[in-house]
């Protein structure tokens, strides 16, 4: 495994913190180039700062709008300049604003959440895969949640859209097939930087019943299924959905 990733370039959106973060640290200490995106850049040039003091790593961060069509093509064109290619597309990015009532939903919100989780890993599958097939080839993942194939109250515009994403993984897995693997990892709840807003207290009592591990996850559980879908181990898994949720769903 320690060869998997030396000197591959990885692109990770969201990777500033969360599950991204975490994934960006295991594809950095297996000796990839690390390419992050974010809204925010500040947390992007925290992060690579942290894998190049931690692995000295090559890095490269720009703010960038998930949602935007014409922003996500320019991030890949100053991606390819720097790193000459890319080898892992990782779709991390996302958003579930909470609001009080469906009927509160409004046509702005709905759209944001849709450009985010939906729109915008479709232009960078679209976009990146058929650059990888002119080229060696590659692999996609997609992070979903099991908001997609459970009921998700407070999060209706969030599920559909991730089951939308799962929906794109089959889809482009046959598109691109068989140089570019295209997989999905649903994850369930994490305890990232978001379970700070949550009412643990609750959560837990809720995870002791509905959740066979009776807890939630630790983002650097998401690692080792990320490395297998973009490694040469998984060199005929494609199209797969993998639940990491604790057996929740």
């Amino acid at each position: 495994m320690s060869q998997d990733f030396q000197d591959k370039v990885v692109l990770i959106t969201g990777g500033s913190r969360g599950l991204g973060k975490a994934m960006a640290h295991g594809f950095a200490g297996q000796g990839a180039k690390i390419a992050i995106v974010s809204r925010k850049l500040d947390g992007c040039d925290a992060t690579a700062a942290e894998l190049t003091a931690a692995y000295g790593t090559e890095t490269f961060t720009r703010s960038t709008h998930v949602g935007d069509w014409d922003d996500l093509d320019r991030m890949v064109e100053a991606v390819i300049e720097r790193f000459g290619r890319i080898d892992v597309l990782v779709n991390n990015a996302g958003m579930s604003p909470l609001y009080p009532s469906l009927s509160d939903v409004s046509e702005a919100l709905f759209d944001k959440v849709v450009s985010v989780n939906l729109k915008g890993p479709f232009r960078l599958m679209a976009n990146v895969g058929e650059r990888m097939m002119g080229g060696d080839g590659g692999a996609i993942i997609n992070i979903s949640s099991t908001a997609s194939v459970n009921k998700s109250p407070t999060s209706e515009p969030y599920g559909a859209a991730k089951a939308g994403l799962n929906g794109l993984t089959r889809s482009f897995a046959a598109a691109y097939g068989p140089k570019v693997r295209v997989n999905c990892i649903m994850a369930g709840p994490f305890l990232t930087d978001i379970a700070d807003a949550w009412d643990m207290e609750a959560f837990n009592e809720r995870a002791r019943t509905s959740i066979p591990m009776q807890r939630g996850g630790q983002p650097d559980e998401v690692v080792a299924a990320a490395l297998y879908f973009a490694g040469d181990g998984a060199g005929f898994t494609t199209g797969a959905i993998l639940a990491i949720d604790g057996g929740a769903h």
